[in-house]
């Protein structure tokens, strides 16, 4: 089955001008034209943006895509590269989502201030609980440990 760059541009909400610029660095190393000339993705291709959209949500640059699916299409005598630049993705992924989980304790200690602040109807939460204030200087002072 073949899909036009409409239905792909729908599936994976990209636009067309996207997928062409995509087409035109040479990320889909394989996609079909009709004999209008129109871009016909075959499911292999699908596979392959799924591929390049994840590598560019973890922070690989368009550059470093093409660099691994070039990799990718010399095969076999690849495979130790390509598995060592998911595992710098995987790492750096790892790391945003650390980042992200210390952003939601952040967060989550504000709302609680907040909700405290609405039950006591002012901002005098610290001195009314001061493990409060043990636990704001741990997430928030740099210094503390």
């Amino acid at each position: 089955m073949f899909y036009s760059i409409g239905q792909v541009s729908k599936k994976f909400n990209l636009s067309p001008h996207t997928l062409r610029y995509y087409d035109k660095l040479g990320l889909f190393p394989k996609v079909g034209k009709s004999s209008s000339g129109l871009r016909r993705f075959s499911e292999e291709d699908l596979s392959w943006l799924g591929i390049i959209e994840c590598l560019k949500a973890t922070g690989l640059t368009l550059k470093g895509i093409k660099h691994y699916l070039d990799l990718a299409e010399r095969g076999n005598q690849t495979i130790s590269e390509r598995k060592q630049i998911m595992l710098k993705q995987k790492a750096q992924v790892e790391q945003e989502i650390k980042a992200l989980k210390q952003n939601l304790q952040k967060l989550n200690f504000k709302i609680k201030y907040y909700e405290l602040a609405e039950k006591l109807g002012e901002e005098n939460v610290y001195q009314q609980n001061p493990e409060m204030l043990t636990e704001r200087d741990r997430l928030f002072n740099k210094t503390a440990a």
